[in-house]
């Protein structure tokens, strides 16, 4: 299934949801919205820095991950950035793929 990596920062309010639900709370709640969409948890982790929270996704589609990832933002108490993981693998097919592009300016 592929993975998703979710990043993601909570607004001030948010955190004062944090504080109420604490980190389990946010966990559980972002495992019951996966479960409808046959998606899983695989981690997930809070941070230093930019990013308050990560979380690693499998979901069975782009569909799904933007699904999830819309459902989220859209609550307005957290940010979310999700980008796609490849594997290893994916990405020695890609490498095999022949693609004719020219740069700009060449």
């Amino acid at each position: 299934m592929p993975k998703y990596l979710i990043q993601a920062t909570y607004t001030p309010e948010g955190l004062k949801g944090l504080h109420k639900d604490k980190a389990s709370g946010r966990r559980t709640a972002v495992m019951n919205a996966l479960e409808p969409l046959r998606g899983k948890l695989e981690s997930m982790h809070y941070t230093f820095g930019q990013d308050d929270v990560i979380a690693i996704l499998d979901l069975p589609d782009n569909v799904s991950a933007s699904a999830i990832s819309l459902a989220i933002s859209a609550s307005g108490l957290v940010r979310t950035r999700t980008t796609p993981l490849l594997t290893v693998e994916e990405v020695d097919q890609a490498l095999q793929k022949t693609v004719n592009y020219k740069a700009p300016g060449r």
